[in-house]
């Protein structure tokens, strides 16, 4: 979760058409706690539909001639693809959209989780303990987005060809394994104790291991929870998941080189040797898993 845009005049815009599309879809507030996204392009707020539904309502906005694309539909697409995937989704229960000077405003109204999500930020900065089921339900979950087909696209081949050489000192491998990803599996985008998967308007193909390489990612400032990430993937590490984890380095590499995750600088530069001490490998794809 981010502050409040700096800019009180964003937060008042944000707020006048949260509420707005409140009253459009029948909402009513169950307080006033706000979740705000990066830089204030979205808020989110916890309600009940008709009366007695709990739902969550979130608002993003973005110009006009930006209004569209992979994130803007990526909620809904999601909706259609995948479904509840097994109750580890939220529902999105409708979308309403209107435009205001240049701004259009989509409204998202999804079911509400009766259970909080397990960090306040991407990072995980204390322990977390967690049964045998929910990393069982986690892995069956990523499988089943794996293996499901879809043209959106999570991560770029012009990007892994760009920031590897930048941020790891590799090239590119010449063959990468392409599967379905959520696209931003990090700790404030899991619940506990049961699981679910929030955010997943980044959703799209992405370099086998990328999800897992990602949540593995977060999880350094906790060594005992990052060792429990790699025991439930075990393809991290393998020739067919290098690419994932170097992406996945080589982006958190750029957030540091512009003042963010400066805490994961370490760790990640230390990954980042290990996967420069490895021969960049040709990937191959795994047994039983499907091309998108």
């Amino acid at each position: 979760m981010y502050s409040p845009p700096p800019d009180p005049s964003t937060a008042q815009r944000m707020r006048a058409h949260h509420d707005r599309a409140a009253r459009a879809l029948g909402v009513t507030y169950d307080g006033h706690t706000e979740f705000w996204g990066w830089a204030g392009r979205t808020l989110g707020r916890a309600g009940t539909l008709n009366g007695d539904r709990p739902v969550w309502l979130r608002l993003v906005a973005a110009p006009e001639d930006k209004a569209a694309g992979k994130l803007w539909e990526g909620s809904a697409a999601a909706q259609t693809a995948f479904g509840s995937l097994a109750g580890h989704r939220p529902t999105l229960l409708a979308v309403e959209e209107t435009v205001g000077e240049g701004i259009v405003y989509r409204a998202e109204l999804s079911e509400h989780l009766d259970m909080p999500v397990l960090s306040a930020d991407p990072i995980l900065r204390a322990p977390a303990d967690f049964g045998p089921g929910w990393w069982e339900d986690l892995r069956t979950v990523l499988g089943t987005v794996a293996s499901t087909a879809t043209d959106r696209i999570a991560v770029r081949q012009e990007y892994i060809d760009r920031a590897l050489p930048e941020f790891l000192g590799v090239s590119a491998p010449e063959n990468i394994c392409w599967t379905t990803a959520h696209g931003d599996l990090h700790w404030a985008n899991l619940t506990g104790p049961s699981l679910r998967i929030l955010d997943w308007e980044g959703w799209g193909c992405g370099p086998y291991g990328y999800d897992q390489a990602t949540l593995y990612a977060y999880s350094l400032l906790q060594p005992g929870t990052a060792d429990r990430v790699r025991e439930c993937f075990p393809e991290l590490g393998t020739p067919t998941a290098w690419a994932g984890e170097a992406v996945v380095v080589a982006e958190l590499l750029q957030t540091v080189s512009r003042g963010h995750n400066r805490d994961l600088a370490g760790p990640l530069r230390s990954w980042a040797e290990r996967l420069r001490a490895q021969s960049v490998p040709e990937a191959a794809r795994p047994a039983g898993m499907p091309q998108s």
